[in-house]
């Protein structure tokens, strides 16, 4: 019986050694990357079955990375393995084209429940992320968008979307230390700890307004 093929993408050496030990009896590991832009190269030259993928990689965010991969490499699956224990991001992942979130700190018998689930065709989310909860739409939000400059809000959409701040640059035709001086400022204006806590916050404010716009739709 042939063996799936997986590339791993995560810019810690440790953590890919370790999930390498954990699946290479199982599968065959074609690949590791340490960065999105190595890991979307190899996907086009491996075209894997199976991605293990970080969302916290020092060029992009791993969101991004889902998207991209969705258009080089359509048919690879995709496994989030992240720090980021939380619903928002696990939904985010999801809806990127992601078919399965899992801890780091999730033991061998999980990660190998979560690798054959996605190979199979199913979604995994592990049992240790929170419930999900319907994200309408709250004063709260409203209110935050409220505080920002339209430039601002259109680039609070676009990080919520998982793109870099060179690709939002792009998209706004603005330089990407632009885009670094409007993060900054639009954290301050919200008043986010750090950059994880802005795109959460933004990831949040994307979900909320796609389900308005499906409630809206529903409405008679």
């Amino acid at each position: 019986m042939t063996r799936a093929r997986l590339v791993l993408i995560d810019d810690h050496h440790l953590m890919l050694e370790g999930l390498r030990a954990a699946l290479q009896e199982t599968y065959d590991i074609v690949a590791m990357a340490g960065t999105g832009e190595e890991g979307i190269l190899t996907c086009r030259q491996h075209k894997p079955d199976l991605v293990l993928l970080d969302l916290s990689l020092p060029d992009q965010s791993g969101l991004e990375v889902i998207q991209e991969l969705r258009g080089v490499a359509p048919k690879v699956k995709i496994l989030v393995v992240t720090m980021h224990l939380d619903r928002v991001l696990a939904d985010a992942a999801i809806q990127s084209g992601a078919r399965g979130f899992v801890p780091k700190d999730a033991d061998a018998p999980e990660l190998h429940n979560a690798v054959a689930a996605v190979l199979a065709g199913k979604v995994y989310i592990s049992p240790l992320v929170p419930t999900r909860q319907a994200y309408r739409s709250t004063n709260k939000l409203r209110f935050a968008l409220a505080r920002l400059t339209p430039t601002q809000q259109r680039i609070m959409r676009l990080i919520g979307e998982g793109r870099s701040s060179e690709a939002i640059g792009k998209r706004l035709h603005l330089t990407t230390a632009t885009i670094t001086f409007h993060r900054v400022r639009i954290r301050q204006a919200l008043g986010l700890r750090d950059e994880w806590a802005l795109l959460r916050h933004a990831i949040l404010i994307r979900l909320s307004e796609a389900e308005s716009r499906a409630r809206s739709a529903r409405s008679p």
